[in-house]
């Protein structure tokens, strides 16, 4: 399945990029030169979620933002599972395709994992990590686990397939400020039928059903990766993320880590706060 949907030119002002692979088109924007930074989005958003980032890291760094299968601009393949490691897989392939060394990872919610999965793959290529309001581990808390047990149940798999929920509610209950009509068409339009938002819907069910993957993760990040220059930067406001203990564990596997804590931020921090993601970017990587 195609996505049929022209981002505005004032919102979006990027080139769209296309790389080909075995389960169909994926969509990515590759804007300025530089550091490369590669930038992985969560559920249910797509590369427009950096936009704001993009547009003010561009003049030093190289922006590379992409769209899982299943996601913006990407085809919905009918031989794909939607899993975080076949996510993973085409986020790893694209690294390659680019020839990216000495690049930046950049992750949010379900960005984290799948990203730090193929930073991980890819140490000896990889400058540092900034995470925002994610996690890398095997679900540990009765909250996420109860969450999406919710969410993986009949009827709210229909709600998400059939009312587009985690966009409709999801989106503008994670952000602290009031996303516009056009910033939310934006999200609705990448996601226009219940067989665009499959993806959408497994991401709740893959929080357990890839429970191995994320604890075989949970060890492999900091072996490969605890040695690399690792900034936090966490939303407060943030109700899945935002517990002192989600933060006291990334502190745990990355004690050097550079934490930058935004009392009034949500869980999308890329919508809350770009400015502020910049600055500390350009501070620990400028």
């Amino acid at each position: 399945m195609r996505i049929e949907f022209t981002p505005s030119r004032e919102l979006f002002p990027f080139e769209s990029r296309w790389l080909e692979v075995e389960s169909g088109r994926v969509h990515y924007v590759d804007e300025g030169s530089g550091q490369a930074i590669v930038m992985c989005h969560g559920n249910p958003t797509w590369s427009f979620l950096y936009r704001g980032i993009i547009e003010r890291l561009s003049d030093r760094f190289r922006c590379v933002a992409v769209d899982y299968p299943g996601f913006g601009l990407s085809d919905r393949p009918e031989s794909y599972s939607y899993t975080p490691s076949e996510h993973a897989a085409v986020v790893g392939r694209l690294l390659d395709h680019l020839d990216l060394e000495d690049f930046i990872l950049m992750g949010q919610d379900w960005g984290g994992p799948i990203g730090l999965s193929v930073a991980a793959d890819r140490a000896e290529r990889v400058a540092g990590l900034v995470c925002m309001n994610t996690w890398y581990w095997a679900a540990d808390r009765f909250a996420m686990k109860a969450f999406a047990r919710v969410m993986s149940s009949g009827p709210m798999q229909r709600r998400i397939l059939e009312k587009n929920m985690f966009v409709e509610r999801f989106v503008p209950a994670g952000t602290s400020r009031d996303l516009s009509v056009e910033e939310m068409e934006h999200y609705r339009a990448v996601q226009p039928s219940p067989a665009a938002r499959v993806g959408v819907a497994a991401f709740p069910r893959q929080i357990l059903g890839a429970g191995p993957w994320l604890a075989e993760l949970a060890d492999r990040v900091p072996a490969a990766l605890g040695a690399k220059r690792v900034t936090l930067i966490w939303g407060r406001r943030d109700r899945a993320f935002g517990a002192r203990k989600v933060l006291d564990r990334w502190r745990g596997d990355f004690p050097a880590a550079h934490v930058s804590e935004l009392a009034e931020a949500n869980h999308f921090i890329q919508e809350d706060a770009p400015g502020e993601i910049a600055e500390t970017v350009l501070s620990r990587f400028g």
